[in-house]
């Protein structure tokens, strides 16, 4: 049996080679590859005081594995990525090696504790948790003395297939529906008695500011009053000013009140610590109407503050901010009530609003990027040997004769990686727009010009396309294409990369005009 898999895994990494030589004349580097990753086993035991242990080896970039059990034998058995392999052993504790080998040849080993025993474990600590920025979902793990393995129930399905994991693992799991459920661990060894630990976990779902309306899982339970009648619908105008794929939609109809709206309660009160206004993107068939926000109390509608803001523009979004200055923050404000064209009785008229969110009321640093603005900051950070700033266009000509771009010059040795980032004031959303264009001034054509898009607290989340300039001394569009790209995962730092792959000579390359497109 050994002998047949050494010769199917030299039959899959000829095949590779011979892969990697086609016509097309894109050679793959096999000895570039890296050896296998995240390297485990789970292992699981009959309940019969046999001591058959059942292993399941996991990996990434594996061809096959190598079991060595501690156990017995000395040589060891060979299992194909997705089989198990089983040994008997008695009461003890072992370390059981598996050795994982890649499609060139390259292997990485690890070593794992087997605790065998017929006892039922003991000491069973379970940690449940909520997962971070995931209000749907909860972890479980665990730890016991003289457990093999453990299995989680979730208690959302009666009918429920247990989870196994090992020691060490954390498992997660995401709630189809809000509520309070049961979450069963049970503790295994090799012996029929098992120990189980029960605890309850609430999954709510709350709708907190930001409110942008995209989200599948919350229920925005809007409150009508006076005749009006709002709900989640199509952006009506996606554009550069709004590129949402779903918006809220108020219809004051016709005859109702003068004072008809709508309220959202939020999961929790609006924290004016730090940021005193509310900024919303609203659209209206016509401009000049009063656009009222009032905020409430949850428990007493008598606590409550009101501003008026007046529309300007028709049949477009425009960002409409509410001044809140002069608000108690002790007055726990949890209730966002909207009303349009305060002061006149419907006619029947459709008004939308979206991304209500706290803001300084100072201008926010996001999507389209112009770079004209004199009051916003451009902090670049700079690495690798390039530096950014925002300077004069050097170049008014062709498509872009605007007066101010960026600059990034990849000093003399730079690293072929340098390049700048900008951090975004909100994350770029992708729910209908999925590519990128920049306008690009370089020295020479042909040189790879990444764009990068990374989440701002965890830079590990990020998605890169290459475009390649085409033009010498002179401005031209690139587009890069973010299709399939995941919005939840909130990408809020770009980061600009000139010269790709190559080391810096000193020269400077402008870029200006980032926006979204279809």
């Amino acid at each position: 049996m050994k002998k047949l898999h050494f010769i199917i895994s030299l039959f899959v990494l000829a095949m590779a080679i011979g892969c990697s030589n086609d016509s097309s004349g894109s050679d793959v580097d096999i000895d570039s590859v890296g050896a296998p990753v995240n390297i485990s086993a789970l292992t699981t035991i009959a309940q019969d005081n046999s001591g058959k242990v059942t292993f399941l080896p996991k990996g990434e970039g594996v061809t096959q594995y190598e079991i060595y059990f501690g156990h017995g034998a000395t040589q060891p058995v060979i299992v194909n990525p997705g089989a198990t392999t089983t040994h008997t052993y008695p009461e003890g504790i072992y370390q059981a090696k598996i050795v994982a080998m890649g499609i060139n040849g390259k292997k990485t080993e690890i070593t794992q504790t087997l605790t065998v025993s017929f006892l039922a474990p003991t000491n069973l600590q379970v940690t449940l948790a909520h997962v971070v920025g995931d209000n749907l979902s909860a972890s479980v793990s665990a730890k016991a003395n003289f457990e093999t393995f453990f299995q989680v129930y979730f208690g959302e399905d009666p009918n429920e297939i247990p989870v196994d994991f090992m020691e060490g693992e954390t498992i997660k799991h995401t709630y189809a529906n809000v509520g309070t459920y049961e979450v069963k661990v049970v503790a295994l060894s090799g012996g029929v008695a098992t120990t189980t630990h029960t605890e309850s976990i609430t999954i709510s779902n709350p709708i907190l500011l930001p409110v942008d309306f995209e989200s599948a899982t919350l229920n925005y339970a809007f409150n009508n009053f006076g005749g009006a009648l709002t709900a989640v619908a199509n952006n009506p105008s996606v554009d550069a000013s709004n590129v949402s794929a779903k918006v809220a939609k108020l219809t004051k109809t016709a005859g109702a009140e003068v004072w008809a709206g709508s309220f959202l309660e939020l999961g929790e009160p609006i924290d004016f610590s730090t940021l005193k206004k509310i900024r919303i993107k609203a659209w209206s068939p016509k401009a000049g109407i009063v656009v009222k926000m009032k905020l409430e109390n949850l428990t007493d509608s008598n606590i409550n503050t009101e501003v008026d803001v007046t529309n300007t523009v028709a049949n477009n979004w425009e960002e409409l901010t509410f001044d809140f200055s002069a608000v108690d923050n002790a007055n726990k404000y949890q209730r966002v009530v909207l009303f349009f064209d305060f002061g006149n009785a419907g006619t029947g008229a459709d008004y939308y609003y979206d991304d209500i969110q706290l803001s300084s009321g100072a201008e926010s640093l996001v999507l389209p990027l112009t770079f004209e603005s004199a009051t916003l900051s451009y902090a670049y950070g700079n690495f690798g040997g390039a530096t950014t700033a925002v300077i004069t266009n050097p170049e008014k000509s062709g498509i872009n004769t605007s007066s101010t771009v960026s600059a990034l010059t990849k000093g003399n040795g730079s690293e072929v990686w340098a390049g700048s980032s900008l951090a975004l004031d909100t994350p770029i959303n992708f729910s209908t727009f999925k590519k990128l264009k920049m306008k690009v001034w370089s020295p020479q054509a042909g040189i790879i010009v990444k764009f990068k898009l990374e989440n701002l607290t965890d830079s590990s989340i990020n998605k890169e396309i290459d475009a390649t300039t085409t033009v010498a001394d002179g401005w031209e569009e690139l587009t890069f294409d973010f299709a399939g790209i995941v919005n939840a995962n909130n990408y809020q730092r770009i980061v600009i990369f000139c010269d790709f792959g190559n080391s810096g000579t000193g020269k400077t390359y402008y870029f200006d005009d980032i926006k979204q497109s279809n």
